[in-house]
């Protein structure tokens, strides 16, 4: 997969993540309490994977868990969190996922921040994603964001479009207000990209890749990069929508009509720019959207210049009480950037 971000061009647009995920070492530590890779999946260990990789000018993840066990039944790092921090460490390790399982809920205000301490004490820059408000009825956003840099909130994503519009539906109800913590250095992760998988079509891939735009979610891919259909790539490294889910202000956007099938979605941008996203979640026929810019918070007088992100193509000048009228097939979606004139 390292060596397909390079060739295929995903590197050159900004993915730089190669993330291990559950089930790679050994069931049992070794005699001195450390983690201990699977030799038959990892031959050469995980410090030699992470020097190939950073040969690469790429960055190597793992994922552990809070717990006794991860989720597939492997050693956790409860009560070996700073033996496992700087295991990681030592390895050249550049993103932790800690997850939840086998753990109590009542410890994770106090061992989640413990991890972070630790990986802090290292002294090796290591992006934290942790998996505590997942567990968490009301979780406390506040204190997870002065912990952690990204954080899952929400079910695991499937393979099929149900799943990504629940999670979508999740986001946009916001529950605890948790969009208003997202900002350069913690974001909320809806989970990863399915695009170029089997369980979605163009436009639904289309869609969460929007979506994942405008909610400035990290942009992580659960997919073979060997075997990807060259129309999923095409999505996958968009540059303008990457522009948008990049954006240096780090805020995430909001969903801010829901009328049957049609939603919109606005992101404030550098520049004094927005990112509105209109979207049909349904239906069997193409929807007709017509709607005033000061109905969707554009307000300034001067108007806006608008730019349609998937092709960069020009859309129009408008003012605020001027109207946009646009045609949204089932599943699709309709990305625009204003910028403030």
């Amino acid at each position: 997969m390292a060596d397909e971000l390079v060739k295929g061009g995903y590197k050159d647009v900004g993915y730089e993540y190669v993330n291990i995920d559950d089930c790679w070492p050994l069931v049992n530590r070794d005699a001195k309490g450390f983690l201990v890779a699977d030799p038959k999946r990892f031959p050469s260990g995980i410090k030699a994977l992470a020097d190939y990789v950073h040969s690469k000018g790429l960055k190597l993840g793992i994922y552990g868990d809070f717990g006794t066990k991860t989720c597939g039944g492997y050693p956790g790092s409860k009560f070996y969190m700073e033996q496992d921090a700087n295991t990681f460490a030592s390895w050249g390790i550049d993103s932790l996922k800690l997850d939840g399982c086998y753990s109590r809920i009542e410890d994770m205000p106090f061992g989640y921040p413990i991890m972070e301490f630790y990986l802090n004490q290292t002294g090796r820059p290591i992006l934290y994603s942790c998996s505590w408000p997942a567990y968490t009825a009301t979780p406390d956003y506040k204190a997870i964001a002065n912990s952690c840099n990204i954080w899952r909130n929400y079910d695991d994503i499937q393979d099929s479009w149900d799943s990504v519009s629940g999670i979508v539906e999740f986001y946009g109800a916001n529950k605890l207000n948790f969009s208003h913590i997202a900002g350069p250095g913690r974001f909320n992760d809806p989970d990863m990209l399915i695009i170029g998988n089997f369980g979605l079509s163009h436009n639904q891939q289309r869609y969460q890749m929007a979506m994942w735009a405008i909610m400035a979610s990290p942009l992580y891919m659960s997919n073979d990069l060997r075997r990807m259909p060259e129309e999923s790539k095409a999505i996958l490294l968009n540059k303008n929508v990457i522009a948008i889910n990049q954006d240096p202000l780090g805020v995430q956007g909001n969903r801010i009509i829901k009328q049957g099938d049609i939603e919109v979605w606005t992101r404030p941008l550098q520049g004094n720019s927005v990112g509105v996203l209109f979207s049909c979640i349904g239906g069997a026929t193409t929807a007709q959207v017509k709607l005033a810019l000061t109905n969707i918070g554009l307000t300034n007088p001067s108007g806006y210049n608008l730019t349609e992100v998937f092709e960069g193509r020009f859309v129009g000048i408008f003012k605020p009480n001027e109207s946009l009228s646009i045609s949204i097939d089932p599943y699709d979606v309709f990305l625009v950037k204003a910028a403030q004139l």
